[in-house]
């Protein structure tokens, strides 16, 4: 089934990434949308990173002490 590139700048860039690889057209359209696919997959998600990064840095344990608002308004420059 053919392709057709309508856009001008889309034609370019797929111009340009031939020239530059050395390849026809259409192999820099299946290069480009084979790494972008690969990229997604490869992807992870935010949810999963945050996790890996909670594991990493675990928060402290609570102290079970009250916070000291006078300290904290203190140190902020509030009065």
């Amino acid at each position: 089934m053919p392709l057709y590139i309508k856009d001008d700048v889309t034609a370019e860039l797929v111009a340009e990434l031939a020239v530059l690889r050395g390849i026809s057209k259409q192999d820099a359209v299946k290069l480009a949308v084979r790494a972008e696919l690969q990229r997604l997959a490869e992807a992870v998600p935010l949810r999963d990173r945050l996790a890996a990064f909670r594991a990493r840095h675990p928060l402290p344990a609570p102290t079970g002490l009250p916070a000291d608002k006078a300290f904290f308004d203190d140190l902020s420059g509030n009065l």
